[in-house]
């Protein structure tokens, strides 16, 4: 469970009973906006990762995957992201170099280290602003309730260990809309590990991709680490360590999209320094680090393994031409 999010999120109890008007309210109020929104077409293919919950479900690995994919096929692609924790609102291309996460979001600067990226708070903006520089496929990071662009595909990212908390809708619990409701717009679900809370009970016959996110980097085996993380499930990240043989003395997880101080970037320096350790964080978390962090502490990689790769170029192919894959 995301840091950030109140524990009863993901049980239900007496306090997410008596919200639970709240949550139905708010659903409503979605599905009211989804239909008086006219959305906007743009001229490429539009390809969604999203997920119903709010907080961290594994869609920005899963974003990377396929921007590779679709590389690999010769396709122009462009990220669209809202540019989360961001202050520009956009449409504008990020730039690694001229950027911070300060300004465009940890995410989208992330992810324009491997593909072009934009950010626009306003997604049909920031599609036409991708396809007027040339991209030939946008594929959205989050924005799966956001009805002004409209999706060729519909990708909702699944964390096994969390699944759809207790299933209700905010602020009773994490869902942004129903299960129902979301995946009535979904072409398929990518589980993200081992469903351990029955949620694929309620995926009825949507397909379902399973994937496993991996570390880039193998040699980590007893390697001493401090481990750092501000992300939407940190022990999530930490459990990669001890599946690869590293040593870690010790873990310390922060809130999602959480701005370093200097002060607890000192203190987490000092304790690995004192155990003799290496210092290492999400990629997503050493992009929100200053530059003179950034020269002493490694970021780990995850990348997506899925379980049938075949099965997620054919989601491709759906609304990409073949001709162009292999």
């Amino acid at each position: 469970m995301p840091p950030s999010a109140p524990e009863f999120w993901a049980r239900r109890g007496a306090l997410s009973l008596l919200l639970a008007p709240l949550g139905c309210i708010y659903d409503s109020v979605s599905v009211a906006r989804r239909a008086f929104v006219q959305a906007y077409r743009a001229p490429v293919p539009v390809i969604c990762v999203g997920n119903l919950v709010t907080g961290g479900a594994g869609k920005t690995p899963i974003v990377a995957d396929l921007a590779r994919r679709l590389t690999a096929r010769g396709i122009a692609v462009h990220v669209l992201s809202r540019g989360y924790g961001g202050t520009l609102p956009g449409p504008v291309r990020v730039d690694p170099d001229r950027h911070d996460a300060a300004a465009v979001g940890d995410e989208p600067l992330m992810l324009a280290r491997g593909a072009p990226t934009w950010i626009a708070r306003d997604r049909a903006a920031g599609a036409r602003a991708a396809a007027a520089a040339g991209a030939q496929a946008i594929l959205m990071d989050d924005g799966l309730q956001n009805p002004t662009l409209a999706k060729d595909l519909s990708l909702v990212a699944l964390d096994g260990g969390y699944g759809f908390g207790n299933r209700r809708v905010m602020p009773a619990g994490p869902l942004r809309e129903t299960v129902a409701h979301g995946l009535a717009r979904a072409d398929a679900v990518a589980m993200l590990g081992t469903d351990q809370t029955g949620a694929t009970s309620l995926l009825g016959a949507i397909p379902m991709l399973h994937a496993e996110p991996r570390p880039a980097e193998a040699n980590l085996a007893d390697k001493a680490l401090v481990v750092f993380a501000g992300i939407g499930r940190p022990q999530k990240f930490f459990e990669h360590f001890t599946k690869v043989g590293a040593r870690v003395v010790a873990a310390r997880g922060f809130p999602d999209h959480h701005p370093y101080t200097e002060t607890e970037l000192t203190a987490l320096a000092a304790t690995a320094a004192e155990a003799g350790a290496a210092l290492i964080t999400t990629e997503k978390d050493w992009v929100r680090l200053a530059p003179s962090w950034r020269t002493r502490i490694q970021y780990l990689s995850l990348t997506i393994a899925w379980q049938d790769e075949a099965a997620v170029e054919r989601l491709l192919d759906r609304v990409l031409k073949p001709a162009t894959h292999g």
